[in-house]
């Protein structure tokens, strides 16, 4: 059910104008990239996936790391602490231990090394063994807590239980915020150009009875409110990267839809509170072409579910992941590939001609379409909508230098 105090603060989200300050994002209007390590299907087996065909933005060569998108996991970026699947510390084990100097020395070298210094593309760290909130550290996490635990007993063996969970959620929060800050400002300041930002946050925690009906699709309370206490991230961050992968359960379910919507409309609540200057973070979802843990491709309608709804809800764009078994053999590359031809691509196509027709129409084509209504499910892709329905719902977030109710003044001496 809408409620009217949720199209106010999705008004509130886009006030001000939009950023532009990465190539992949400038003036594209809603950008499809590829992040896919799937380089071996060319030079392996000969299969060329035909990405530019359809607009789909992808590194030179499809290479995984490259000058449109730089995906940084944990053993590719300094040394970031964490517990392996064995039980063992990999830098420390836990932030407290780690050599926060040491890691940005070494991270540094490798940007350096890896990026070009005009670097405009996308920067994900995708740091996903421990979260920096003490609560979050749950299930496999767990460990965190209890190593954090034993390292204040060991220096404080006569503290309560209740003074030794105290100071080890004080001691880790700290140092795990010291790792995830001070990455991101290295970043920025080495590749000042590029858009940085984590991998799967801010996070909604929606996903659950997402089957059963009444299923609203909203963030829990609890999520919204440890978000807020990571204002460090979002100050800090030039881009927002959440996830709307999807699991095969939800598999041509309207409520996909929801799921996705409410994971969007928090990343924007947070870039709406987080400003840079007049512009507000850009905000680019993760999608799977793919649903979660399987090779089972999204449909037309799995894909209208989450990129039409990205894109309608106003989103700088959408980053495309897949792990390496997408690229195993030349079977799968084939399948792949004419995925891409007979639905992925097509479907993109679409999507981008209706964003394109859309901030022409209703935009002068120097803003972005954002619904009115973030409820109303009016989707951006609906070609044969006439004009007069486009203005009436969808409204624009102009590109940088341009305002008004069309994006149709433009601010002179904007670089």
């Amino acid at each position: 059910m809408f409620c009217g105090s949720s199209l106010l603060t999705f008004t509130l989200f886009f006030t001000g104008i939009v950023s532009d300050s990465g190539s992949v994002v400038r003036k594209q209007g809603f950008s499809v990239v590829w992040n896919m390590p799937t380089a071996k299907c060319q030079n392996a087996f000969g299969v060329s996936l035909p990405l530019h065909q359809y607009g789909i933005i992808h590194n030179a060569e499809q290479i995984f790391r490259g000058e449109s998108i730089s995906l940084f996991y944990e053993s590719r970026l300094g040394l970031y602490p964490y517990i392996n699947r064995e039980g063992l510390s990999v830098n420390g084990g836990i932030p407290q231990k780690g050599n926060l100097d040491s890691h940005l020395a070494l991270s540094d070298g490798q940007i350096r090394a890896l990026l070009q210094k005009t670097f405009s593309g996308l920067a994900v760290v995708d740091w996903e063994k421990w979260q920096p909130q003490w609560v979050r550290n749950y299930g496999t996490r767990k460990a965190y807590i209890d190593m954090s635990k034993h390292l204040v007993r060991e220096k404080h063996p006569d503290m309560s239980e209740k003074e030794v969970t105290s100071l080890a959620k004080t001691e880790f929060q700290k140092a795990a915020r010291s790792f995830m800050e001070e990455t991101l400002k290295l970043g920025i300041k080495t590749r000042p150009k590029g858009l940085w930002g984590f991998y799967g946050y801010p996070g909604c925690y929606n996903d659950q009875r997402a089957r059963e009906s009444g299923y609203t699709g909203e963030c829990k309370p609890r999520a919204v409110a440890l978000n807020d206490k990571l204002a460090f991230l979002w100050q800090q961050s030039t881009a927002l990267y959440p996830s709307v992968y999807v699991h095969r359960k939800l598999a041509g379910h309207p409520n996909t839809r929801l799921m996705v919507r409410h994971r969007v409309l928090e990343a924007f609540r947070v870039a709406s509170q987080h400003r840079r200057g007049s512009s507000q973070l850009p905000v680019l979802p993760y999608a799977r072409v793919a649903f979660t843990r399987t090779l089972q491709f999204l449909n037309q309608t799995d894909l209208e579910n989450t990129l039409g709804e990205v894109a309608s809800l106003g989103a700088a764009g959408v980053v495309l992941w897949g792990e390496m078994t997408f690229a195993k053999s030349k079977q799968q590359c084939v399948l792949l590939r004419d995925y891409i031809l007979s639905v992925l691509g097509v479907y993109v196509d679409a999507l981008r001609r209706g964003v394109a027709h859309c901030s022409k129409i209703v935009c002068s084509a120097n803003g972005r379409c954002v619904r009115r209504n973030p409820h109303s499910g009016h989707m951006i892709t609906q070609l044969d909508t006439i004009d007069h329905d486009l203005r009436s719902n969808f409204k624009c977030v102009c590109f940088k230098g341009w305002i008004g109710e069309r994006c149709e003044e433009n601010i002179m001496d904007v670089k």
